[in-house]
């Protein structure tokens, strides 16, 4: 499979220079030239079929033969290897746990997928590799974690001070090895402007290789298909017209699941669930499209003021947005409505979530009040116990924590206080 650049002035990438890079020469990011739906008879029988088959025949298309058929395997193997559970809440709403990895979030999967696959590219080099990303929340010890002593990989994480949880801090603070975090004086746009500035930096990129672990990265974007398709796995026998309410930052989750229903999965509708940084539900009620810097709240993962995927979703819609608009709803919900949100999931379902599953909930609502007929599933992104102080203040509950959880709360934090972009040079050339 080849993939091309969305600004459309770079030349055709294969998969593996196009995880190496990250970003296209043109600064735009890539998208695979071809997508072939799965038969029909796939979705058909997909409950017969384990999730590892799901994902392989899933994601097959866009990698093999670069890196072979038995290997793609083995990746897949070893990134899925704990569960993805479906609770059915009422009869017309269901939440799919994607919190049942090793750092308790739903990027475990793209992280862990990209570091094999990067792994497997660089298993023969003797040059080294360093990725550089940004996060606003969960990205960053996913990342840490899922690259973690890989042989010839430096991971360089930026998160912005002050503006992510106690134990996201912990979990990509903590883990030393050939991780290194840096503590921006800013927010996560900073962080990202950063990010994308360094790979357009000469100077830096004709001395070292730089790629990106943010969903910008194919290799991180795709495998959070295979989400979308073991959720239909477990409710197509139950539901007819199911659609999804995915809490959106950088949108990198709800476009992968847009791919899934390219692929032929029988999905009706796509429902962006926004906090206060809501360019995307303002662009569908105004067709303005205006990013703006984004603001503190307590779903920081969603504290995204211009999206990095939204271009992609474009591109499959085929930039039009009448089409865009029959797959996708979009509502945005303060941090005011996400604690009683919390609270009434508590209250009646007895059903302990975090802000950003909360915010998802929140967008179900409001669209099954326009369309009571379809069954809605919203995606905890995160266990409730990587936001305590939110939580427990809401449902004024002590909460028992995970043994993930418990396993980095007395490490010592290490990080590298940086304000700007050559403090952050200045880091990668004098390692």
């Amino acid at each position: 499979m080849n993939y091309y650049s969305l600004h459309k002035k770079a030349p055709i990438s294969t998969f593996k220079n196009a995880v190496i890079k990250g970003l296209a020469p043109d600064k735009g990011l890539y998208f695979p030239e071809n997508i072939t739906p799965l038969p029909g008879n796939f979705f058909d029988e997909i409950d017969r079929l384990s999730n590892t088959d799901i994902a392989f025949r899933a994601i097959k298309q866009f990698i093999v033969p670069e890196i072979p058929e038995k290997e793609l395997q083995h990746i897949i193997e070893e990134t899925l290897s704990f569960e993805f559970p479906v609770l059915n809440l009422n009869d017309t709403m269901s939440t799919l746990e994607l919190f049942h990895g090793p750092t308790m979030a739903f990027k475990d999967v793209g992280a862990r997928f990209m570091a094999r696959c990067l792994g497997y590219f660089n298993k023969d080099n003797d040059r080294e590799v360093t990725v550089l990303v940004a996060t606003s929340g969960d990205t960053g010890g996913a990342v840490a974690h899922g690259f973690l002593g890989v042989k010839g990989v430096n991971v360089v994480i930026l998160y912005p001070s002050g503006k992510v949880s106690a134990i996201q801090e912990k979990q990509l603070t903590t883990l030393g090895q050939n991780i290194t975090a840096l503590e921006v004086n800013g927010t996560f746009d900073d962080c990202q402007a950063m990010v994308k500035r360094a790979f357009l930096d000469a100077s830096l990129t004709q001395t070292m290789q730089l790629t990106s672990a943010n969903s910008i990265n194919v290799a991180r974007w795709l495998p959070q298909m295979f989400y979308f398709m073991f959720a239909y796995k477990q409710l197509h026998k139950k539901h007819s017209n199911i659609v999804f309410s995915v809490p959106s930052g950088n949108f990198g989750n709800i476009c992968a699941g847009m791919m899934a229903q390219q692929l032929g999965l029988p999905i009706r509708h796509f429902i962006a669930a926004n906090n206060a940084n809501n360019v995307v539900t303002r662009y569908l009620l105004s067709q303005l499209y205006a990013p703006r810097p984004s603001v503190q709240t307590i779903s920081n993962a969603m504290d995204v003021g211009a999206p990095s995927n939204f271009i992609r979703i474009e591109e499959i819609y085929k930039n039009k947005f009448d089409t865009l608009k029959e797959n996708l709803s979009s509502y945005s919900f303060t941090d005011d409505d996400t604690r009683a949100a919390m609270l009434d999931l508590y209250n009646t379902y007895q059903y302990v979530a975090d802000p950003h599953g909360a915010v998802g909930y929140l967008g179900c609502k409001a669209y099954l009040k326009e369309n009571p007929n379809a069954h809605c599933v919203f995606l905890e992104t995160a266990h409730s116990t990587k936001f305590l102080d939110v939580v427990e203040a809401v449902i004024e509950k002590k909460q028992p924590l995970p043994e993930q959880i418990r396993a980095v709360m007395d490490k010592k934090k290490v990080s590298i206080s940086i304000n700007t972009y050559d403090d952050l040079k200045g880091v990668l050339l004098n390692p």
